[in-house]
């Protein structure tokens, strides 16, 4: 999978989103309660895993993404950019200003062993309620 390399170099901090609601408006990214976060080493760690991820094509479940991470630089102000996951129909999207339209949706393998490995890590912070997708 491919995240935007200007913002993955500048990412000092992960926040994990469980996401519990679709979006308010269509186009816009689900919303959820942040449940963890992954700093320094295992920020980067975590970018490198995701960004292993192989590739797939699409599969109709109607985007439910369960889990997302927003990447933050160090001054916490704003996200740098966001990548929502959908175990069920493959699919990632990411938004952001860092984010080219390239970008946006992205299919990966959710039986791969490098997915299992980012879902073992994201249910790591079970938590929140209404909880969407795996």
């Amino acid at each position: 999978m491919q995240l935007p390399a200007e913002a993955v170099a500048a990412t000092a901090l992960i926040e994990v989103v469980r996401l519990t609601a679709p979006p308010a408006r269509p186009g816009r990214p689900f919303t959820g309660t942040p449940v963890g976060h992954w700093a320094a080493a295992e920020a980067e760690s975590a970018l490198d895993l995701i960004e292993s991820l192989p590739g797939s094509t699409r599969h109709r479940c109607g985007f439910h993404p369960g889990w997302a991470v927003r990447a933050y630089e160090a001054t916490l102000t704003l996200a740098l950019f966001e990548a929502q996951f959908c175990f069920g129909c493959h699919e990632a999207r990411l938004h952001g200003t860092y984010v080219p339209p390239a970008l946006a949706t992205q299919f990966f393998a959710p039986d791969a062993p490098e997915s299992r490995a980012l879902l073992a890590r994201f249910r790591r912070f079970r938590g929140g309620t209404g909880m969407i997708g795996p």
